[in-house]
């Protein structure tokens, strides 16, 4: 599905570019569209790493829905963004919901990976 996402924002991408001066989309457009395809290919890489985990199905599945999770908020994020024409850097005014939001991302994704590798490693192991 992040996939099929990331191919519909191609769309909207290209759309923008045909259409404006410069031929180019918004800067959120073009993150939205290449986080969406980095995304979706790293979603496959998860889903290995759960196949190859040596943790319950219910550990596993928790840790990848962790990561997938954070990774469709970055996406939904940049869209909004693309959408709004609000910014072309989030960063450039953050507020401390966005330093909590990024660490809390952070500490989402890594935790979610470091959980599936230890179930990797021990599965390869034991």
């Amino acid at each position: 599905m992040i996939f099929l996402l990331a191919l519909g924002l191609g769309v909207w991408k290209y759309r923008q570019m045909v259409t404006s001066d410069d031929h180019l989309a918004h800067p959120y457009v073009d993150i939205a569209h290449r986080s969406a395809l980095l995304y979706a290919f790293a979603t496959l890489l998860v889903a290995v790493f759960v196949e190859l985990s040596a943790w319950p199905t219910w550990v596993d599945a928790t840790a990848a829905a962790v990561l997938v999770f954070f990774f469709l908020v970055a996406i939904v994020s940049y869209i909004v963004h693309g959408a709004l024409r609000d910014t072309t850097n989030q960063f450039e005014r953050p507020d401390r919901g966005m330093h909590v939001a990024m660490v809390v991302l952070i500490a989402g994704e890594m935790g979610g990976f470091a959980v599936l590798l230890a179930g990797f490693v021990a599965g390869q192991l034991f």
